[in-house]
């Protein structure tokens, strides 16, 4: 495993660090802030080729991989039977982002091709019983830190999702997820205070990464206790970074940017100009007009870990997309995030299941964080 270990420099050695470190990732060109022609959109067309994904591996039970410790021969059971909600699309987490996907486009688009049919596999899948018995996982002896935080992120995402949508269904998927979503809280409230350093990984165990959607839940249903907690912990790893080697990135295996999940979450956390102060000790390159980033390059998406790459493109889209539309002097953003967006996009829809189980609900991201970026 090929891992990316950020060490950031105290801000009064940054000037001297950026003459010294070279520009390999930039480019002069008109200095005019021009969005890139193609645009990234999310149409009606698009929600129903992305939709597929999901709708295809939801209820496929395998391949799977179920990441558990075998504390006796019990555990030793098929992935339904373990996670009767989440036991498709290859595995835990990327199950619950697949319904994420299918809730979030059902929202944006009544009219999705084979609603009908999702909506009956959304109400089989998050059951009151089959809920019951994630919960009882949880809570085994050995699976405390089961799927911590990466997955924990994706279900407070997805009931974040629910709680925002406005249909019956919503409303009854929401009320049997709720007990799930509670030890997620929990395990939250009880991780972060005895985590002394953060994970700066391009992979799952990203931290900025947890903390991001988690944030994103608790201010959107007042949980007042995680998003405290949250924004302390948050300035407590990451406000006094600076210099972000970002031309390291990425990674071989990557589908995250340290560097920019980074920015994501203090974005979140800090105030205006807090953060634009920050972000200028922290990634001051962001702000050249002239700053490009080359996309990661997938040499064959056959291989699980080397497709990796096309999400770290969606992942660096929804990043910069995410600074770009709240500081317009950071506009030129748009057309990198652009760029990462539509080399990927196209490559996602094929046989290609090393892939397909999980990348649909990145793009679908991506694009919904793009629909709010207002087009110069």
């Amino acid at each position: 495993m090929l891992c990316i270990f950020i060490q950031c420099q105290p801000k009064e050695t940054q000037k001297e660090t950026q003459k010294e470190t070279p520009k390999t990732n930039t480019s002069k060109t008109d200095k005019t802030i021009k969005v890139s022609s193609k645009i990234a959109t999310l149409s009606l067309a698009e929600a129903n080729r992305l939709s597929a994904l999901p709708l295809h591996c939801m209820q496929e039970e395998y391949p799977n991989k179920l990441n558990q410790t075998i504390g006796g021969e019990k555990d030793l059971q098929s992935p339904k039977v373990l996670h009767p909600a989440f036991y498709g699309c290859f595995d835990w987490h990327s199950s619950v982002h697949g319904h994420w996907s299918l809730v979030s486009l059902l929202k944006q688009f009544p009219k999705l091709e084979n609603s009908a049919e999702i909506r009956v596999k959304l109400a089989e899948n998050i059951s009151k019983e089959n809920i019951e018995i994630e919960i009882l996982y949880f809570k085994g002896k050995f699976n405390k830190s089961f799927e911590r935080t990466y997955g924990w992120a994706w279900l407070l995402k997805l009931a974040e999702e629910l709680h925002t949508w406005n249909d019956p269904l919503a409303r009854e998927l929401e009320t049997n997820l709720q007990p799930l979503t509670d030890i997620i809280v929990q395990g939250y409230l009880d991780f972060l205070p005895k985590l002394s350093y953060p994970i700066r990984v391009g992979e799952h165990t990203n931290t900025a990464f947890g903390l991001t959607f988690a944030y994103d839940y608790a201010k959107t249903v007042n949980h007042i206790a995680l998003k405290s907690l949250i924004e302390q912990r948050a300035k407590d790893f990451y406000m006094v970074d600076a210099n972000c080697p970002i031309t390291w990135e990425p990674s071989g295996f990557d589908f995250l940017s340290p560097c920019l999940e980074e920015a994501d979450i203090m974005r979140r956390v800090l105030g205006k100009d807090e953060f634009k102060t920050w972000l200028q000790a922290f990634l001051p390159q962001l702000a050249d007009k002239d700053f490009q980033m080359a996309q990661g390059k997938v040499s064959d998406r056959t291989d699980g870990k080397l497709v990796h790459l096309d999400g770290v493109n969606f992942s660096r889209a929804w990043c910069l997309y995410g600074i770009a539309n709240e500081f317009p002097e950071y506009a030129h953003l748009k057309n990198i995030a652009n760029q990462h967006i539509n080399y990927s996009l196209p490559s996602i829809v094929d046989d290609n299941y090393e892939g397909t189980h999980w990348l649909g609900s990145f793009a679908i991201y991506a694009l919904n964080t793009a629909a709010n970026v207002q087009v110069d």
